[in-house]
């Protein structure tokens, strides 16, 4: 991928960063001249010995996990430049059928976990007087989708969350935006549409992007190119009007 952004010198964490979008953006980050971090429950083989690229096996829904995980990071590297918000579960059952564990479960790693995050973040960048937040929503906040309720209102809850959050942080440079990354060819997205015919719909419907796809718009979102706060970023092909 052609570099056109110059992240030297930074520190970007990544939240389910091991595989998918996050693993894809990591590399990216770190082929930009950045450090990136990745906050994962499992870290992958994948990123091992890319350079740049450093994992820490971290649960998000655990409060405590996150902070000490951050604070290692800003012992490690000095700084925290930026936070991208991407891990998340996404079980498939029907409301009738949803066990309470399981919806606790979505909610504590897909909205808490992202809250969590900032929280641990969020007193180095005002110290710093600068960072970058992205939160990764879903265009099924918008539009729903059958077996999916966790997930989809976890999404949406995150849009209020970030423009509130960038309205409290707006004064000390701080930048949060949110993205759609659209319909993704990730491991989460074949366990969530395990059939043939489901995947099918989506290529037919909005095309099936690579994770790679989304790192361009990414690395534009955290640089210093991005002036804009509180805004969202839709890459998809109407998949959000559908």
């Amino acid at each position: 991928m052609k570099v056109l952004f110059d992240a030297s010198g930074e520190v970007l964490v990544v939240t389910g960063g091991a595989r998918g979008i996050g693993a894809a953006l990591a590399r990216g980050y770190a082929a930009a001249g950045g450090t990136s971090v990745v906050l994962d429950a499992s870290p992958s083989d994948e990123l091992e010995d890319v350079e740049g690229v450093t994992q820490y096996r971290t649960d998000v829904s655990d409060r405590d996990a996150v902070l000490a995980a951050v604070r290692q990071v800003v012992a490690e590297h000095g700084r925290v430049d930026a936070l991208v918000a991407g891990a998340a579960v996404q079980p498939r059952t029907t409301v009738v059928d949803t066990d309470p564990g399981e919806w606790r479960h979505t909610l504590a790693v897909n909205l808490d976990g992202v809250v969590w995050s900032c929280q641990a973040v969020l007193p180095h960048m005002i110290e710093q007087r600068s960072g970058a937040i992205l939160v990764f929503a879903s265009g099924l906040a918008h539009m729903g989708r059958a077996e999916a309720s966790a997930y989809a209102a976890s999404k949406g809850a995150l849009i209020p969350f970030a423009k509130s959050l960038a309205a409290e942080v707006a004064e000390h440079r701080i930048r949060v935006n949110t993205v759609f990354p659209g319909v993704i060819d990730t491991p989460q997205f074949r366990a969530a549409n395990p059939s043939g015919g489901e995947r099918e719909h989506w290529a037919r419907t909005t095309g099936i992007g690579t994770p790679e796809d989304v790192v361009g718009p990414l690395l534009f979102l955290l640089s210093e190119a991005a002036t804009m706060t509180g805004s969202t970023l839709t890459r998809d092909r109407a998949f959000t009007k559908e």
